[in-house]
């Protein structure tokens, strides 16, 4: 007795035809979408867009100092200071992007904020000026690389100071290191810390 899904004997078996079209499309889909695809992208960002398809890298003197895209911890006086970072083990860590997971009315993160004001405040006391809210809470990637046009404003004058450089110097440096809204409208003006740091850096000192 011959089930439904066997053949009779004498009868041709259709299985076959019905299989190695879909091996076929499978094997054809494979190499389009697994390799042509992301060959013919890569090619064309590596011919168009080299240093974004490459991560954005910065480099000083022939050495790789960090990315455009991923923010970094700064803590000397003479350098503007990102936002912080929740990533662990450490700051701005690229392979564990994430933040805080702390809800506005979470205890500890009310005594966190009130810290870093703090720290702020001690780093440049003659600084009465609100301190803006991206220097005191981290991102929801961790990874931030900017800060708000005010964040960097408030911190003219003590980086100034440290560097012995008149404040309208720094400023304008903030200035040209400033990324306007996206398309026009979209998004605020943002400065990128790392680039700026390194603009700032390469100044003579007076």
């Amino acid at each position: 007795m011959n089930t439904p899904f066997q053949a009779a004997p004498g009868e041709p078996d259709d299985s076959s035809p019905v299989l190695r079209p879909g091996l076929v499309l499978f094997v054809v889909l494979s190499l389009i979408t697994g390799m042509l695809y992301p060959l013919l992208v890569t090619g064309v960002a590596q011919a168009v867009v080299p240093h974004q398809a490459n991560g954005s890298l910065i480099q000083r003197d022939g050495e790789t100092v960090g990315s455009e895209l991923i923010g970094q911890a700064f803590s000397r006086p003479d350098h503007f200071w990102s936002r912080p970072s929740a990533t662990g083990p450490m700051p701005y860590n690229g392979g564990a992007s994430s933040g805080s997971n702390l809800g506005p009315s979470n205890p500890a993160l009310a005594e966190a904020v009130q810290a870093r004001i703090a720290a702020l405040r001690a780093a440049d006391p003659g600084n009465t000026a609100a301190v803006p809210v991206d220097l005191v809470t981290a991102s929801a990637s961790g990874l931030d690389p900017h800060i708000s046009l005010a964040a960097a404003r408030y911190q003219v004058a003590r980086v100034a100071r440290a560097r012995g450089l008149d404040p309208e110097l720094v400023n304008a440096s903030v200035d040209q290191h400033t990324e306007g809204q996206w398309l026009g409208f979209l998004g605020e003006a943002r400065v990128n810390v790392l680039t700026l740091n390194l603009a700032l850096d390469a100044m003579a000192r007076p």
